[in-house]
C-alpha cells in the first residue's frame, strides 16, 4: 500500500495527480494490473477529466448547478455541505488499468483530485494488485 499527500492551493481546483500516480507505478516495478486510489476524504473527490484549458471552469460551473447552494441542516457547517454532496456523487476512489508499467488513458485524460473545500491536505492510498 502506497500514499500520496496532496496540498491544494484554493478552494475549488482540479490537481492533476497522474505523473504522482505514474512515479508510484515506476517506483513499485508494477507492470501489468488494476491500480486502486482511494481518498480519504469527504469534501474532495477523484475522476479522470479533459486535459484542455478551461475545463476547471467549465466543471465547477457545472458542479454549481448540480449542487446549489440551499440551507442545508448539517450540523457542523452547513456552508460546505454541497461539498459532500459533491463529493458523494464524483466518488472517493478510482480504479485505472496499468498494462506494460503505464496507465491506460485516452489521449486526453488526466487523472485528477477535484478539491471541493481548500486548501486542504489530502491523502490518497494507493493499492497497485
Amino acid at each position: 500500500m502506497e500514499s500520496l499527500t496532496i496540498k491544494t492551493k484554493k478552494e475549488k481546483e482540479l490537481v492533476d495527480i497522474t505523473e504522482n500516480i505514474n512515479e508510484v507505478i515506476r517506483k513499485n516495478k508494477f507492470n501489468d494490473g488494476t491500480i486502486t486510489l482511494f481518498l480519504t476524504h469527504t469534501t474532495a473527490a477523484l475522476t479522470t477529466i479533459d486535459q484542455d484549458p478551461g475545463v476547471d471552469k467549465d466543471l465547477f460551473m457545472a458542479l454549481d448547478k448540480v449542487v446549489p447552494k440551499l440551507n442545508y441542516h448539517h450540523p457542523h457547517n452547513p456552508g460546505h455541505m454541497p461539498s459532500h454532496v459533491l463529493s458523494s456523487i464524483i466518488g472517493t476512489s478510482l480504479s485505472l488499468v496499468v498494462e506494460n508499467g503505464e496507465l491506460i488513458l485516452g489521449p486526453w485524460q488526466l487523472v485528477v483530485l477535484i478539491e471541493l473545500d481548500g486548501p486542504k491536505e489530502r491523502i490518497i492510498y494507493i493499492s497497485l494488485k
